[in-house]
């Protein structure tokens, strides 16, 4: 079982983000967030720190930096397994993160719409999403990966049961699902780019 004690929480989908972030909160997790998923969660009287608060360094580049951090990163792929990864997280003033809760910019809504730059769709293409979501699910012996909100509920049920903690199978389940996923949003801007004209 993975104890759950620090999330990350960044969304694009907020449908029953609050709600789910709500149980995490009750449950003493502290809550890593950004730009318009921080704000609404704010909104709902969830406390959350900003992950530019946590790192040291500000969102930049009109968001395209924001959770690109050791910090960050070091936090979730860090074996604990393993001494050397605890000593070099403990040197490195890296805490774990236990929880990453994030779905992707809405790629295939925006280059749907009629007019569409290739602009826009470029824009539109998530980097650290994806980035947070194959770290997670690459380390799900001690990360829990949440892409899809109709997972919230059986797992707000199985971390109020469980003391705050998700077992390893949970986890491997929702790897399996997370690397689906990041296929298939890949798949997607692959499929459109073929389709542009250079």
């Amino acid at each position: 079982m993975s104890k759950i004690n620090r999330a990350v929480v960044s969304v694009s989908d907020k449908q029953g983000v609050g709600e789910f972030a709500r149980v995490l909160a009750e449950l003493g997790v502290e809550i890593l967030s950004t730009g318009g998923t921080a704000k609404s969660l704010r909104e709902q009287g969830i406390k959350v720190v900003d992950v530019s608060e946590y790192t040291g360094f500000p969102e930049m580049m009109e968001g395209r930096v924001k959770t690109l951090h050791p910090k960050v990163h070091g936090g979730i792929l860090a074996d604990r397994s393993k001494e050397d990864h605890v000593s070099q997280m403990k040197a490195q003033g890296i805490e774990p993160i236990d929880m990453v809760v994030v779905n992707l910019y809405p790629f295939e809504a925006t280059v749907a719409k009629e007019g569409c730059t290739l602009e826009e769709a470029i824009e539109n293409i998530d980097i650290g999403g994806p980035t947070l979501i194959r770290a997670s699910a690459k380390n799900n012996k001690h990360v829990t990966v949440v892409v899809d909100p109709a997972d919230y509920p059986r797992l707000a049920k199985e971390l109020k049961e469980g003391g705050g903690a998700i077992s390893e199978k949970t986890n491997f389940e929702l790897a399996r699902k997370a690397f689906a996923h990041t296929h298939h949003y890949d798949g997607a801007i692959a499929a459109y780019l073929a389709r542009v004209k250079g």
